[in-house]
């Protein structure tokens, strides 16, 4: 175990067409995973990550799913590889299940099922495009909560992932969202620009969806993980299973705390964050976090070859 090494998770957002396709090329673990878990999900998942379309790939009970599996094969090629093990994980959202997976937690399987499941309840609990999502860039996080608290009007919008200094996320009803963007920018964002992603996650828009996740995650075994996981709610360590079963339960309608997710990491001694799946977003996000982080991403070969230089 590598006592200055942390493993993160990509959520939403990072999917692509034809993601995993040149790790894939050298390491058999991305299409075994794939196909190991195309059998729960009852769909060829290794089909539609290299086909698409985008716009499927972008449907968050499809996205959840891929990118969970993409997260565990990247994982897997990784262990097969070298025995260079992390001292902490996380995940952002999304990524926090595959954490857990990838942590010994959760089976693949069980895994499977409950991303899938998640993805289906949080469509269903805001369809038809009720719901946004907006990234506002260059104001504070006070600011932005009171830019959403001005923009409710009665409606549900909400600062619901603070990702680096300066970067919040925001969610809720569409046209309370649309409000808070022009208020954001009248405000001195930089940008505010809504985000490609069909569900208001986090926001207490996803409070029904919560309750019956809650009921999947009360019939799922989850074990107390071999590789301790910072989790998104608290920004805190938690091993205990019943715990862990609570905070993915409230995960899906709390903020997404990874600034202090990252902090926490640091606190521990972690001074190299490895991105395992699609992606560089969570290196960019956790360098503005913690200055001098040392960032990889586990993204293609050149990526996994130049991580493994540097950690050996």
């Amino acid at each position: 175990m590598n006592k200055e090494l942390a493993f993160v998770f990509p959520g939403q957002g990072s999917q692509s067409v034809g993601m995993m396709a040149d790790l894939n090329q050298a390491h058999p673990q991305v299409k075994e995973t794939f196909d190991e878990a195309s059998e729960v999900f009852g769909q060829d998942m290794w089909a539609m990550a290299q086909q698409g379309p985008e716009a499927l790939l972008s449907q968050t009970e499809v996205t959840q799913p891929i990118m969970f599996v993409s997260g565990v094969a990247a994982w897997r090629a990784w262990c097969a590889a070298t025995e260079i093990r992390p001292a902490l994980m996380a995940g952002h959202s999304l990524g926090e299940y595959t954490a857990y997976v990838c942590a010994g937690s959760i089976s693949l399987q069980q895994g499977v099922e409950l991303v899938k499941r998640r993805g289906e309840l949080m469509r269903d609990a805001c369809p038809g495009g009720q719901g946004k999502m907006a990234a506002i860039l260059g104001l504070d996080d006070d600011k932005a909560i009171a830019v959403c608290a001005d923009a409710a009007q009665g409606q549900v919008v909400q600062a619901v992932n603070f990702n680096s200094p300066g970067q919040v996320v925001i969610a809720g009803h569409a046209e309370a969202v649309d409000r808070a963007v022009v208020l954001a920018k009248e405000a001195g964002a930089k940008k505010a620009m809504p985000l490609s992603v069909s569900v208001p996650c986090h926001s207490d828009l996803m409070r029904t969806a919560g309750d019956e996740l809650a009921e999947k995650l009360r019939a799922t075994t989850i074990e107390r993980p071999v590789v301790p996981v910072v989790n998104n709610i608290d920004a805190e360590i938690e091993l205990d299973p019943a715990r862990i079963r609570d905070k993915l339960i409230a995960q899906l309608y709390s903020p997404v705390l990874w600034v202090a997710s990252v902090n926490t990491m640091a606190a521990t001694g972690i001074t190299t964050l490895v991105e395992c799946g699609p992606g560089k977003v969570l290196c960019g996000m956790s360098k503005r976090v913690v200055r001098g982080m040392n960032v990889n991403s586990l993204q293609d070969q050149a990526g996994f070859d130049s991580t493994l230089e540097a950690l050996s």
